[in-house]
């Protein structure tokens, strides 16, 4: 008869920042990892950021990621889109896509740096040569193979 009743008031989050930005949704304690990805502006889509997850691309706490695997506060998401490999740690879970600020602070970017690409020799060809022939282009192709 005397139990305390159960308060059905939300729990409320520490980030005071991230209460008082408007433009912030609120924040759920665990979303979707395609979801999460798209919303915070790693992938263009959705269904882009679905298809890295079933390709592999999308790792969770060094574990390969389907597009519904969970993702918390303080998960390790790796993506790896277009070439380019991201390490970052979840700071806030959310499945509205944002603005580019405030996605940012939706997560800890530890991104190792990219490595400098070597440049090569720049293939120029004569303006108004045309088309290469087939020679110029196995010449061509031999050149990128060999790197330079």
């Amino acid at each position: 008869m005397n139990d305390p009743e159960p308060s059905t008031e939300p729990a409320q989050h520490d980030d005071s920042a991230a209460q008082s930005d408007p433009r912030m949704p609120p924040a759920h304690t665990s979303g979707r990892v395609d979801r999460w990805v798209w919303a915070v502006r790693l992938a263009k889509t959705r269904a882009d950021a679905a298809q890295a997850c079933r390709g592999g691309h999308v790792r969770v706490n060094d574990r390969p990621a389907k597009p519904a695997t969970a993702v918390r506060e303080g998960d390790e998401v790796q993506v790896r889109l277009n070439g380019v490999t991201r390490v970052v740690d979840v700071t806030r879970v959310i499945d509205k896509r944002v603005g580019a600020q405030v996605a940012r602070r939706c997560y800890t970017d530890r991104s190792p740096e990219p490595t400098p690409q070597p440049r090569g020799a720049v293939l120029r060809r004569d303006k108004g040569a045309g088309r290469p022939t087939k020679r110029d282009r196995r010449q061509i192709e031999q050149l990128r193979r060999e790197g330079l």
